[in-house]
């Protein structure tokens, strides 16, 4: 079992060591990698952290947009991509992704409600789901929701992309240790 991710951002995070402990290669991913064609990674999955589409947190979105096909052939390979909220009220923050996606931008803690039979809905392990953290919501025609609030608005979406998978959530928490478990590690990884 191989398990490694990618993850996408100007400098290495705290985010990187919290995927490390859970015994998890997580290399940094810098916008200048991820959006030169010479480079090379290689992971089961890619992390795209909270606030990536905010210019006053990050510069990773115009690399994401640049990226566009070498991250639908990492997904269509086998790759799993996890993305979180754009934190930017911005009606295009996602244009990049291989599906449509809307998101609404606003923190709040939400009482929210996760579908039981989908295996992603491990995200939220241990934490309190009647008052959730979250940047947002999501409106994606045809995409499934894992997690919804009380007004029904989706704040966790799977979508399966060729031979991978696409996770999008505005739950402003880490990934619990049993999702990260399970959605970096792999029998192989896939060429980004």
């Amino acid at each position: 079992m191989i398990c490694s991710a990618g993850l996408a951002w100007e400098t290495p995070q705290l985010f990187n060591r919290y995927v490390e402990g859970f015994g998890i290669r997580c290399d940094a991913v810098t916008p200048q990698m991820m959006a030169t064609p010479f480079w090379k990674g290689r992971f089961v999955a890619l992390i795209i952290p909270t606030g990536f589409a905010n210019p006053a947190y990050s510069r990773l979105l115009p690399a994401l947009r640049a990226s566009e096909e070498r991250i639908l052939r990492f997904v269509e390979g086998g790759g799993r991509l996890l993305v979180f909220g754009a934190a930017d009220d911005r009606p295009d923050a996602y244009d990049w992704l291989p599906f449509p996606l809307t998101y609404r931008h606003g923190y709040a803690e939400r009482r929210i409600a996760v579908r039981p039979e989908s295996p992603r809905g491990v995200l939220v392990d241990g934490y309190d789901c009647t008052c959730m953290p979250c940047d947002g919501c999501f409106t994606a025609p045809g995409c499934e929701p894992v997690a919804c609030g009380e007004g029904g608005e989706a704040v966790l979406l799977e979508e399966d992309v060729g031979e991978g998978l696409v996770v999008v959530t505005s739950v402003h928490e880490y990934p619990s240790g049993t999702f990260l478990t399970s959605f970096c590690c792999s029998e192989r990884e896939t060429f980004f």
